[in-house]
């Protein structure tokens, strides 16, 4: 095993380790914080050390890139995609082949992390619905830092797209929601409160309890913070796999 690999695997132990003692600070188990191992731009090999050492959850921000390393990689890794998603990356990404209309994407695909408007959400719960697999889980993507670079609905349309998917996408499983804080963390602990004040509108909306509302929020630099507050899905890629090399050119 190289040094490279070494790495990756015992940096996943260690934030593993921390990520279970954020939650026990919370007053929470560690098995119900999700660790989302992010591994954009990294070679398969590596991304198959981490899976060696345990690991199950990993996470993409490129369609086409997701596609080329799960067909290469184990069928029972639950991929997250947590990156923009185009209306047309929909149907390659839920294993649609554009021109043969045949299975050929992500078909062990757990989660899209980033659903921020309808268009976006009808997209994905047509073409779920032609496969005819069990509800795709969803999370709504809210802008909670207010950046105009930034993804996501504004805090106070999260609960309109949340009863949109709830309620009109019946091939979609609405399972919470999902934001990305500011890059320089200076306003971290608000843009975490204010998805925790979103979920609490949201399943006040829906009448479900918080517990069934995942909180995706923290990666590498804040994840211990975000958990304390309430996160119960993290994505940490540097601090596992090390510097991303973003020389190779990726289509989203």
């Amino acid at each position: 095993m190289s040094t490279a690999t070494d790495g990756a695997a015992a940096a996943l132990r260690s934030v593993l380790h921390r990520a279970g003692q954020a939650a026990e600070r919370s007053g929470r188990n560690p098995d119900q914080v999700k660790v989302v191992a992010v591994s954009k731009t990294k070679p398969v090999a590596v991304v198959q050390q981490v899976y060696d050492a345990g690991h199950r959850i990993f996470g993409e921000n490129y369609v086409q890139e997701l596609i080329e390393k799960a067909s290469q990689l184990p069928d029972d890794i639950e991929w997250h995609f947590i990156g923009n998603l185009q209306s047309n990356k929909t149907k390659p990404l839920l294993c649609i082949d554009l021109s043969l209309w045949l299975p050929s994407g992500v078909p062990n695909l757990a989660m899209v992390e980033s659903v921020d408007d309808e268009k976006i959400a009808n997209h994905l719960d047509r073409v779920a619905g032609t496969l005819g697999r069990k509800p795709l889980k969803v999370l709504v993507q809210v802008n909670t830092s207010g950046e105009i670079s930034k993804s996501g609905v504004e805090p106070s349309g999260c609960v309109a797209l949340s009863k949109h998917v709830t309620t009109s996408c019946p091939n979609l499983e609405f399972s919470g929601l999902m934001t990305i804080g500011m890059l320089d963390y200076t306003s971290t602990p608000e843009n975490f409160k204010t998805l925790v004040n979103c979920r609490a509108d949201v399943c006040k909306a829906l009448g479900m309890s918080e517990e069934q509302c995942e909180l995706s929020m923290g990666m590498s630099a804040d994840f211990e913070q975000a958990i304390e507050m309430g996160s119960t899905i993290v994505r940490v890629g540097s601090t596992i796999f090390g510097a991303r090399d973003y020389n190779k050119k990726q289509s989203s």
